[in-house]
């Protein structure tokens, strides 16, 4: 038998998610190549980018457990030139510790929803090529591999490759 696993709380970002952002951006990246980031941004630098995202009406959305905010997914343009404007490039992370409990993929089938209302055509998943888990969800809801970049983004004393991942919303 399975332990109960408590189910996230969906709910729109408010100022106050910015400090456990911070935190929960901060493992990924000083422990990982997820993100391409070298240095930790301050809780300033957060509420700035999340700012902009609330000011363009995009998809910011936060998973809560127990009161606690546990992981947060957005879209946001690809690109900024305005022939960009119907694409948008997602973002999921998760406190490291919940990994693998159903949190991404709630994080994601909202995102698709929020992001379609909101009036997006494609998203695009740009990934750290051996990020092997995070290539699985987004292929799991129907994403297909459309590039690699070799070699493009140097962290950890090696280089690491990204592929594009893209599904017709």
């Amino acid at each position: 038998m399975s332990e109960f696993q408590p189910q996230p709380i969906l709910r729109p970002f408010v100022w106050s998610d910015v400090p456990a952002i911070t935190a929960i951006y901060k493992h990924y990246v000083e422990q990982t190549a997820i993100t391409f980031d070298t240095e930790v941004p301050g809780e300033e630098a957060i509420a700035e980018k999340y700012a902009g995202l609330k000011r363009l009406g995009h998809p910011l959305i936060i998973a809560e457990l127990d009161g606690e905010t546990v992981g947060y997914a957005y879209a946001s343009f690809y690109r900024p030139r305005a022939a960009y404007r119907f694409t948008c490039e997602d973002s999921i992370y998760l406190r490291p510790d919940l990994k693998g409990r159903g949190l991404g993929k709630a994080l994601l089938t909202e995102l698709l929803a929020q992001s379609r209302a909101f009036g997006f055509k494609q998203m695009i998943a740009v990934i750290t090529a051996d990020t092997a888990n995070s290539i699985a969800i987004h292929e799991k809801f129907g994403f297909r591999h459309v590039g690699r970049y070799e070699a493009v983004g140097y962290k950890f004393d090696r280089w690491h490759d990204i592929v594009h991942l893209q599904l017709a919303l």
